[in-house]
């Protein structure tokens, strides 16, 4: 051939040599067709060239690929199959064609997406396997015939055919002669093909040869080998039976001491990941150690529905094993290693979501009321403001306005307390716990004495930590010129009874350093809030407050290889059983006697209290806890929510904590969130706060099995572990630990309490009571606005025509940043700057501050007392399941109905998969831009201004994310509030707006957990971009929306919004260990955020050019 004929033309003139060549003329001439084919293999091994550009027209397509591209796409593939067919029929076969032609085959397989279909049904299959059973010993001969068996094999039915075959066996028959074989081979990974693996006893064998390449690859020259051996260990012990076999071979001690000593290095960690994820798939699945899955906590429903896992619940067989079930044979693979993300699929999935809703009929919202308005007259007196005269001052109901519920509960089935006048909980309705399981840490209502002394001040006399001192000296002025004086029928009177040789420790005035807060206060509402377990208890931090610290919280940076040694420990359980100790220090589902007395070795735990969750706590190594949290009740799951007390704790001693029966694939937790401490010696010495601890923290599937009824119905899920490691200060401390910021019920009626008494002339404040939920709790409505300047018909027209503002936020318990977003909201509003009362005069606020007060007190995580979500009843809720929803939807539809549908609806969330504050909303065109439907221009006419708050909000709010909102309607969104209103009420502007419970990763909070103090700014930023909208909405030119066109443009190409079975979206966010975990740079742009308080008037006073820049 001539040298200046480009490359691929000399592989397709060989290629037709070999051609013409196959047949009989190839038997007569095996030389010839060795050497143009090992000239081909030469080609297509050197580095590919670009074809020359004058070449024919139809090479074009191809100037870009490799040689090996060039090869497949001119049949070169069949073309060597055949000729490896043909060559096999000579006997015996020419070894080095043979060589050369499984050396070519190598090289072309990966390349041709159709190679193990030409090659079954070539017949090539069986031509190689024999070869190599006639040449066991050549290794010369087997390793390209191994490769190619490699590429055979990843097509499932060639797996399965060579698994019939006897390949198995051929594998270890090869791995037994070879162990300095470089190119070991790998089982095809079938489940047929691992049954045979187990049956010729070859997992032991396989460990054996692992162990010895481990102890003589002593400078690690030979990874493939080993990573090899375990990959067919992982692919074996993808079946039931494999990983019996590998327990039973001892497999989880020699993988567990093998990756021990691999551990300091840095280059094995591929050895180490896999013999990770193999131990972790072996180890013998754990049941919870409950006695049930269902919460702890009983209530009877009054009405059971119809369908639904409620429903299911109900009507389970008594006796059933809810906690654990056998696993299918096929469990799932994990893949979660330390660098493993929620699910790989994610990132494919955000551009493909087939839960878009593509039904344009329902895109477009039609207001249907749905009830006629007869029914709705009844709400008629929640609206009074609408038709005040204000001819004659205004005085607030003696008492409050009740819509009551379809059918009255009956008195069983709502604890029954003792009249507020008399405030304390008799005797048969506390709890009765073991006369010393609390007396040293907890704060119980009865043992809280309030007396006056002689200068008109309350002293409170409260149990100390250590059980010994007394906190005493609680001092503040009289509230209101009264003094309380109850619970002294329980016999602490004061510090003389409680040993008088024990410390006297001053308690901070916390009403002093917190506004809204007052200890005597919060302990009034407690006695009226009603709880399913009839807390007799006040946590500290409810009690004491919480002063927003000054300092940065930045987010944890996470070391490298933190969860590998975590997981690491859980299987040393295994291997070391003795050091197990498997005490249980606290259970309730022992109720006389929760938590369980010890020599003084153990942490003491406790969750009895208001929004408490903690169900069992078990000590497994001196300094390590097993935590399990309770289900909600009347559900089997929504494990999230946690809320505890420690004491009896040793100081600078690290415990290791571990909650294990977490749901959710991935957390924020990975990526550099901590939980809450709250120290009551700190709060004692002036600090009452809660802070960010814990480190060695990350989140990750464990070996408790989750039944098929806790997972709906799925087989082999495993629960999740969040683990982190703390240590205290303090001696006779006593702790308490929460996923987020608790934020009470009783919290919500102290602060509401307090707000009132801020009132001014100028202020329109009224609260009445919605209705009653089903545990006897009030649901508070709160009207907020400007009194008339006078009471002329014009001020009173202006007064009643103001536009209506409708917000609610905590439908879900768990998410107790909502509540701090409200309180920012509710205090902005009450407040006395120019912008709050320009704010005032221009809407009417009508604000549920708290849909689910029963979740909420009783530490539910997602639920109300029915079981259900009540963000997915906004369709049709029941009266009586659902009390708050359905109300809450009534005045809507009563607005509808007299037309003065709210201006902006918004509902308050928490998001624990991402970052920063956002908003989801509705909107037709992005929703068909997002679905690919076809739609005419008249369907996707839509006014751009449901972009314009959190356009506005983006501009101001240092948290707040653009990036981060979305607009697309899905299916399995159209029973919240967001999309109920939006489609039944027609308010476009209806939102729901997400806070993270974790921090920022933009503007000026950058690298920063999220505090109280971010939350309530983020409430009253909300407020100040509704003064700017009203400022928008009241022009006449709407040309500045018609701005926001290109950035619904800009982002139509990827939606934000993914589909889950909750609220929230699954969010893939890689680990970056070298990240910094702070940024000190803030933006310049939002500087003046910080002095929204101090000035608000110079927000307003910014034009649409100042703030257009910063996006």
């Amino acid at each position: 051939m001539n040298a200046d004929v480009p490359s691929n033309s000399r592989v397709l003139m060989l290629l037709g040599q070999l051609e013409r060549m196959n047949g009989e003329a190839m038997v007569k001439d095996v030389e010839t067709a060795r050497q143009v084919t090992a000239k081909i293999l030469h080609l297509i091994q050197t580095q590919g060239e670009k074809m020359h550009t004058s070449f024919i027209p139809w090479y074009f397509p191809l100037v870009k690929g490799r040689r090996v591209g060039v090869f497949v796409s001119k049949g070169g593939t069949g073309i060597l199959f055949q000729i490896l067919i043909t060559a096999s029929k000579e006997l015996p076969p020419s070894e080095e064609l043979m060589l050369q032609l499984h050396s070519l085959l190598a090289k072309v397989g990966p390349k041709d997406r159709k190679f193990g279909v030409k090659a079954r049904l070539s017949g090539a299959l069986n031509v190689t396997v024999n070869l190599m059973k006639q040449n066991l010993q050549n290794t010369k001969l087997l390793l390209p015939c191994l490769q190619v068996l490699r590429v055979y094999s990843t097509n499932s039915v060639n797996a399965i055919s060579l698994g019939k075959n006897g390949v198995v066996e051929l594998m270890f028959k090869i791995t037994h002669g070879f162990q300095d074989f470089q190119q070991l081979p790998s089982p095809p990974p079938t489940e047929t093909n691992a049954r045979r693996a187990v049956d010729g006893k070859h997992v032991p064998v396989l460990l054996a040869l692992y162990l010895d390449w481990h102890r003589n690859d002593n400078r690690h020259r030979h990874m493939l080998i080993r990573k090899g051996l375990l990959v067919c260990l992982r692919n074996i012990t993808n079946l039931k039976l494999g990983r019996k076999a590998f327990i039973e071979a001892d497999g989880m001690r020699i993988l567990y001491n093998s990756s021990t000593e691999c551990l300091p290095v840095r280059t094995l960690d591929p050895l180490v990941n896999t013999s990770s994820l193999i131990m972790r798939k072996c180890f013998p699945k754990n049941r919870l150690p409950l006695p049930t899955i269902k919460s702890a906590f009983h209530y009877q429903l009054p009405h059971i529905p119809a369908v639904g896992p409620v429903a299911q619940l109900y009507s389970q067989p008594p006796g059933v094993d809810d906690v654990v079930d056998e696993s299918d044979d096929n469990e799932e693979t994990e893949g979660d290693t330390e660098n493993d993300t929620e699910n790989e699929e994610d990132e494919k999935d955000r551009c493909t979501n087939d839960d878009i809703e593509t039904d344009l009929n329902k895109l477009h919202p039609k207001k249907s009321p749905g009830r006629p308005y007869e029914e709705l007259r009844v709400y008629e007196r929640f609206f009074v403001e609408l038709s005040e005269d204000f001819q004659v001052t205004p005085s607030r109901p003696t008492r409050p306005i009740i819509v009551p519920t379809a059918q009255a509960l009956s008195p069983k089935h709502v604890p029954i307390l003792s009249s507020q006048e008399d405030g304390n909980p008799t005797k048969e309705q506390q709890a009765q716990p073991s006369p010393s399981a609390h007396a040293l840490t907890t704060l119980e209502l009865d043992a809280i004495h309030l007396t006056k002394d002689q200068d008109k001040t309350e002293v409170a006399n409260i149990p100390s930590p250590d059980g010994y001192a007394t906190l005493s000296s609680l001092t503040r002025p009289s509230s209101q010129g009264q003094s309380s004086n109850w619970g002294s029928d329980c016999g602490s009177e004061g510090p003389e009874d409680e040993g008088g040789e024990g410390a006297v420790l001053e308690v901070p005035d916390t009403a002093l350093l917190l506004s809204l807060h007052d200890p005597d206060l919060y302990v009034e509402m407690v006695k009226g809030t009603h709880s399913v377990p009839q807390y007799a208890e006040v946590a500290y931090p409810d009690y004491f407050g919480h002063v927003a610290p000054t300092f940065r919280e930045p987010l944890l940076e996470r070391l490298y290889g933190v969860q590998r040694s975590k997981i690491f420990q859980d299987i040393e359980r295994l291997i070391h059983p003795n050091d197990i100790l498997d005490k249980v220090v606290y259970d309730l589902d022992i109720p006389s006697c929760p938590v369980i007395e010890d020599d003084g070795e153990s942490l003491k735990f406790n969750s009895q209290f208001e929004s408490g969750n903690l169900r069992k706590a078990v000590q497994v190594r001196k300094y390590e806890y097993d935590l399990v949290l309770n289900s909600d009740i009347n559900s089997n799951h929504y494990h999230q929510w946690f809320y505890f007390e420690v004491s009896g704790m040793r100081v600078g001693t690290t415990y290791r904590l571990n909650i294990i029966n977490c749901e959710k694939s991935n957390s924020q937790f990975n990526y550099g969130m901590q939980v809450l401490m709250y120290s009551v010696q700190e709060a004692i010495s002036g600090r009452p706060r809660w802070v960010r601890t814990g480190t060695d923290i990350c989140y990750y599937k464990n070996h408790f099995a989750r039944s098929a009824i806790a997972a709906g119905g799925q087989k082999g899920k495993s629960y999740y572990t969040l683990t982190f490691s703390t240590s205290f200060s303090h001696k006779d401390d006593v702790c308490y630990f929460a996923y987020h910021y608790p934020y009470t019920y009783s919290t919500l009626k102290m602060h509401l309490s307090k707000l009132e008494a801020l009132r001014t002339p100028q202020i329109y404040l009224r609260q009445d009571v919605l209705c009653e939920t089903l545990g006897g709790n009030s649901c508070p409505l709160l009207t907020i606005t400007a009194m008339p300047e006078s009471n002329s018909n014009d001020h009173i027209c202006q007064f009643r025509n103001r536009p209506l503002i409708f917000l609610s936020a905590r439908v879900h318990p768990g998410e107790t940043n909502a509540s701090w977003v409200m309180k920012g909201t509710l205090e902005f509003l009450m407040g006395t700057s120019p912008l709050a009362a320009s704010l005032r005069e221009a809407y009417i606020f009508k604000i549920v501050p708290m849909l689910n007060p029963d979740g909420v007190v009783n530490g539910n995580h997602r639920c109300s007392l029915s079981g259900e979500d009540l963000n997915r009843q906004w369709q049709n809720p029941n009266p009586e399941l659902h009390p708050t929803i359905y109300h809450t939807k009534s005045l809507l539809q009563y607005l509808a109905h007299i037309q003065r549908a709210p201006l902006v609806f918004c509902d308050y969330h928490g998001h624990s998969r991402k970052k920063n504050v956002f908003m989801y909303g509705c909107s037709v065109k992005e929703t068909v831009w997002q679905s690919n439907i076809s739609a005419t221009s008249s369907d996707l006419q839509e006014d751009l201004g449901y972009r314009a708050l959190p356009k506005i909000l983006s501009q101001i709010a240092p948290a707040f994310s653009m990036a981060s909102c979305s607009f697309v309607v899905e299916r399995s969104k159209e029973s919240t509030a967001r999309v109920v209103v939006w489609r039944e009420i027609g308010v476009q502007r209806s939102y729901t707006m997400e806070s993270t419970l974790c921090g920022c990763d933009q503007g000026k909070y950058k690298g920063l957990q999220i505090g109280t103090r971010e939350l309530e700014e983020m409430g009253a930023q909300f407020c100040v971009a509704l003064l700017r909208l009203k400022r928008l909405t009241g022009l006449r030119n709407h040309q500045h929306l018609l701005d926001l066109e290109s950035d619904i443009i800009g982002t139509h190409s990827c939606p934000t919004t993914y589909v889950m079975e909750e609220d929230e979206p699954s969010f893939l966010e890689a680990i970056d260990y070298s990240a910094e975990s702070n940024d000190e740079d803030a933006e310049p742009e939002n500087e003046h955020i910080s002095e929204v308080h101090k000035n608000p008037d110079h927000l307003d006073q910014l034009s649409d050019s100042e703030t257009n820049h910063r996006d």
